[in-house]
């Protein structure tokens, strides 16, 4: 069974639709799929629809990547995303904390477009806006200025411009890593922290930071990841051994944003299994044909 639990599409900033991506699952071989939009459920009807037409084989997880700030290695705040699967999206409280995050978003990338457009690059912050709405995010801006000439890929315009260290960065406020935590486990979800050893994208979360939210009901750590190094992997596997954590392993796809593959990096189906069995807030779906 090959399972991939951490995919993106245009309802954040992947370049694939919803139901185009499920439809490139079932083609990539893939017998579980979960779509993990950056602060948005905003995909999961499409999927869900789409689904439909599959093979009773598919089954589809429905997630979100959440945007998140815990305490870095040197003791200072520092971006985190946290994978929530299978809660009630119905929960208010959880709801409310997506809808604040969406409009953080929004202002972030108003803010680093204009800055763009001040110093003289050729970026429309409100067209791009038109176009992507709550879904926004960098890798927009990054388009466009592939579009414009000005960069030749999308990593190119994070290699020099948009990165969390480059010269048109802005902050956002994302939820402090142990409520979002609490909150998904409230909403009867279940979370994994996503690729935490990444550190070609910038600071490290730190490990007595992720033993915390252990405690506070994290259920496992994304290990296998394009972006982490085999050491990371092997202290990542060790660290879940010692606090009784999941492990996974995933994609986290962009369609044409990313080279990574789907199904590049799957999950063990024994882990998936005991996350499954963790959560309680909505059930896995399954294809409707055979």
């Amino acid at each position: 069974m090959r399972i991939d639990i951490h995919t993106h599409s245009t309802a954040s900033d992947g370049t694939d639709s919803p139901a185009e991506l499920l439809r490139a699952a079932a083609t990539a071989g893939l017998d579980v799929v979960a779509i993990t939009d950056h602060d948005s459920t905003a995909g999961w009807v499409e999927a869900e629809q789409t689904l439909q037409e599959l093979p009773s084989t598919m089954r589809l997880v429905r997630g979100m990547e959440m945007s998140c700030t815990g305490d870095g290695e040197d003791g200072s705040p520092v971006a985190v995303h946290l994978l929530a699967y299978l809660f009630d999206p119905g929960n208010e409280v959880f709801a409310r904390e997506r809808e604040r995050l969406r409009g953080e978003r929004v202002t972030r990338l108003r803010a680093m477009g204009e800055h763009l457009a001040a110093d003289g690059y050729p970026i429309d912050i409100d067209e791009i806006l038109a176009a992507t709405g709550a879904a926004a995010g960098r890798p927009h801006l990054a388009r466009a200025l592939v579009a414009a000439g000005v960069v030749e890929s999308v990593d190119a315009a994070f290699a020099h411009l948009l990165a969390n260290n480059g010269p048109y960065y802005v902050e956002k406020a994302d939820t402090p890593l142990t409520a979002a935590v609490e909150m998904v486990r409230a909403a009867g979800g279940v979370c994994v922290l996503a690729h935490a050893r990444a550190r070609t994208r910038g600071r490290l979360v730190s490990v007595d930071h992720i033993r915390e939210i252990a405690a506070a009901g994290l259920s496992g750590l994304e290990v296998d990841h394009i972006d982490h190094a085999p050491a990371d992997r092997d202290m990542l596997r060790s660290l879940a051994d010692e606090l009784s954590l999941v492990t996974t392993g995933s994609s986290d796809y962009h369609g044409t944003n990313k080279t990574v593959r789907l199904g590049e990096f799957t999950t063990d189906p024994v882990q998936f299994d005991k996350l499954v069995a963790a959560a309680t807030g909505v059930g896995v779906l399954t294809g409707g044909t055979r």
